[in-house]
């Protein structure tokens, strides 16, 4: 998107503003579905920084996930936790991961999750 959904943006403010972690989202960006639930910037990066520091490998990079989000300015980035990235009938990682997707890459979105179950047979 040249210029990001108004719509979208609001949304992602008012994740920003509220202690919920509750608002489900699925969205397009980049030709890839990513669905889960949003959180607040310094959330996402209060557990990403968790997660990296229980690393023996990657426990340097820790800290720089520790640093201030700006609140001056309306959000750019939507922060996804238990999420997935949906490929066919599987949504990658299983468990759900962290991903922080650019607001105005979103070429559609629509508010709740998809699920996938295997009902054949």
């Amino acid at each position: 998107m040249s210029k990001p959904d108004e719509l979208l943006v609001n949304v992602a403010a008012l994740v920003e503003s509220g202690p919920s972690n509750q608002m489900s989202l699925t969205v397009v960006a980049g030709g890839a579905v990513i669905t889960g639930r949003l959180a607040a910037e310094a959330v996402w990066r209060q557990r990403v920084s968790e997660v990296l520091a229980d690393s023996a490998h990657l426990s340097d990079f820790s800290t720089v996930f520790t640093t201030a989000p700006h609140r001056d300015e309306p959000p750019t980035h939507l922060h996804f936790h238990l999420a997935r990235i949906l490929q066919g009938a599987v949504g990658i990682p299983e468990t759900g991961g962290m991903y922080r997707v650019a607001i105005e890459d979103v070429s559609a979105w629509t508010i709740g999750d998809f699920t996938y179950s295997d009902q054949s047979g």
